[in-house]
């Protein structure tokens, strides 16, 4: 089956965010191709493209056992989350090999598509996804960020901590890993000066003054388009126990609805989610940008068109 002006979504199987959107661009007759990356080691995916032989820059073609795309007509890119192959068949060296080759010949195709809409692109998604710089551009936007510390020198630490205690750590990125074969997460949690000692060395830490809130809020950003969720938890980090949670529908201050589009212009982003905190004085605390952060939860608890906003904005291919 050919499709012509599609959305390509990438992403993993059994991503139910990414199902919302897809259903919704059904809806709205809008083709879509979708597939990970990792199908390719199975031979589920396979990839053409030229170059030079041709009056296009690049001419070529994704085939999946139900689809037919020709990279001429990509509408738009919903670049999800994908995953990629490992290769379990292989010895080390031979598997290492060839999933390199996968990242920058798949990879290197995709990113080389000029013309479609990214929602968004992984290139630019990586770069935003360093917290040090989402709090220095949050403070350039002049959005109210806790004081915070990223160091690995232990006497910083300590006083960092007793300076503006109480004070917590959080991880500086997401990074599932597992111990005694336990998966494990990194959440928020209080820290003192006492607990910190020269471990403290082998990396930098990131350390923030605890805020005094009163509910955390989630924000989905697409295109100029702005969702803001309300949750209550009484949790310093509400992900803890999302039977704990209640949600509610907000609007935001104009000028902080405003600031947050900015910021995702300045990272060349097209949505992203945030995470505020509403503190006890009435101001929203910038906390962080997820560049590709989940919401498929919150329409259903809160019945937000969020996935008819991402399902619009990539059936227009372009930007408002």
């Amino acid at each position: 089956m050919t499709e012509e002006s599609a959305v390509l979504v990438v992403t993993a199987p059994g991503d139910a965010t990414a199902d919302m959107v897809i259903a919704r661009l059904n809806q709205r007759g809008v083709p879509v191709v979708r597939f990970d990356p990792a199908d390719i080691a199975s031979g589920a995916l396979a990839l053409s493209a030229r170059f030079g032989a041709c009056p296009a820059p690049m001419a070529g073609q994704v085939r999946t056992p139900s689809r037919f795309l020709d990279l001429a007509h990509v509408r738009a890119v919903y670049w999800r989350r994908p995953t990629w192959p490992t290769y379990g068949g292989l010895g080390h060296g031979d598997a290492r090999y060839a999933a390199a080759h996968v990242r920058y010949g798949l990879g290197g195709v995709l990113h080389a598509l000029d013309g479609p809409l990214w929602v968004n692109h992984p290139s630019r998604e990586a770069a935003a996804d360093y917290k040090p710089a989402q709090l220095a551009l949050a403070r350039r936007l002049s959005l109210d960020v806790p004081s915070t510390l990223v160091t690995n020198d232990p006497d910083d630490a300590r006083e960092f901590i007793t300076t503006h205690g109480p004070v917590i750590h959080k991880p500086l990125r997401a990074t599932p890993y597992e111990r005694d074969g336990v998966q494990l997460a990194g959440w928020a949690e209080p820290v003192t000066a006492e607990e910190i000692d020269d471990s403290l060395r082998s990396a930098p830490h990131l350390f923030q003054a605890r805020v005094r809130k009163v509910a955390d809020v989630r924000v989905l950003v697409v295109g100029r388009r702005v969702f803001a969720v309300r949750i209550d938890s009484g949790l310093l980090d509400w992900r803890r126990d999302y039977s704990a949670l209640a949600y509610s529908a907000i609007d935001l201050p104009a000028a902080l609805a405003s600031a947050l589009r900015d910021f995702l212009a300045c990272c060349g982003l097209e949505s992203g989610s945030f995470d505020l905190a509403l503190d006890t004085e009435g101001r929203h605390q910038f906390l962080e940008l997820n560049p590709n952060g989940q919401w498929g939860w919150l329409e259903g608890a809160t019945g937000l068109p969020l996935s008819a906003a991402v399902a619009d904005f990539l059936a227009r291919g372009e930007s408002v």
